[in-house]
């Protein structure tokens, strides 16, 4: 499948150290596009990615990026499209690791901190992408979450900033739809990877929770990185060319 090798310019994936972002990163770099990627710490977990674009013939570059800082971000934004000829598509799959707590029991320091660091982030990220976005009728696909639609108790700190993540991606569908920039979100359910995984191993998530939780899911069972990125690339390719202003949740049905 060659989705994106027609594509000027690279997709610039910000997070992509983290576990659905190595693995959307992968599938673009698979169906011919070029990448930029930033990471917050883990430099060393990008060195296969850009080994795997050499040896497929495309480019690949890491950025070390504090999406809360609007000058940076602007940088390496205005740089990635410099380098790289433009910016196709932008990926949001930043976003640190976010502890499971009662709305009760979250402080509004936390609370402010949170939006702070999701939905300030994805904006100064757009706000800085969409001049490039514009010249090459380029889209956005952000990361999000299944509980924006169906709230799982203790999630919060999560869906309140990637709700607000959510409106912007609307408004950017509605208000950039006439410079030809499509805007769209994806939602992750339970998954084997990313912050589910963190949230295993850090203890918020036991098996009785576990076993709960996919008892409300349908297909009684958890996702994988894989299916939200074939989402990502979906949604960023041609085939979804009259698509905007969406949100498809990869949930395993949860929502329903």
């Amino acid at each position: 499948m060659d989705d994106f090798g027609h594509r000027t310019g690279a997709a610039l994936v910000l997070g992509a150290s983290g576990g659905l972002g190595l693995v959307t990163a992968r599938m673009l770099i698979e169906r011919g596009s070029n990448v930029a990627l930033t990471y917050f710490r883990s430099a060393g977990k990008l060195d296969p990615l850009l080994e795997q674009a050499k040896a497929s013939g495309r480019t690949a570059a890491a950025w070390q990026l504090d999406l809360t800082d609007a000058a940076q971000t602007a940088e390496v934004v205005a740089q990635v499209a410099a380098d790289s000829g433009g910016i196709h598509t932008l990926v949001y799959a930043a976003g640190p690791h976010i502890p499971m707590r009662h709305l009760s029991r979250i402080t509004p320091e936390d609370f402010k901190s949170q939006m702070i660091d999701d939905a300030v982030g994805f904006f100064h990220a757009a706000h800085a992408a969409l001049p490039h976005l514009r010249a090459c009728e380029g889209n956005i696909v952000a990361i999000t979450t299944a509980a924006t639609t169906r709230f799982p108790i203790r999630d919060g700190l999560s869906s309140a900033p990637k709700a607000a993540v959510e409106a912007l991606i609307r408004g950017i569908a509605a208000e950039e739809g006439r410079f030809g920039i499509r805007a769209n979100c994806v939602g992750p359910g339970m998954t084997t990877d990313g912050m589910a995984d963190r949230l295993i191993k850090s203890g918020d998530l036991d098996q009785n929770a576990l076993d709960i939780t996919r008892a409300n899911i349908p297909l009684r069972r958890f996702g994988d990185a894989e299916d939200i990125a074939e989402a990502v690339c979906f949604l960023a390719s041609d085939r979804a060319d009259f698509i905007s202003g969406q949100k498809l949740d990869i949930d395993g049905g949860y929502g329903v």
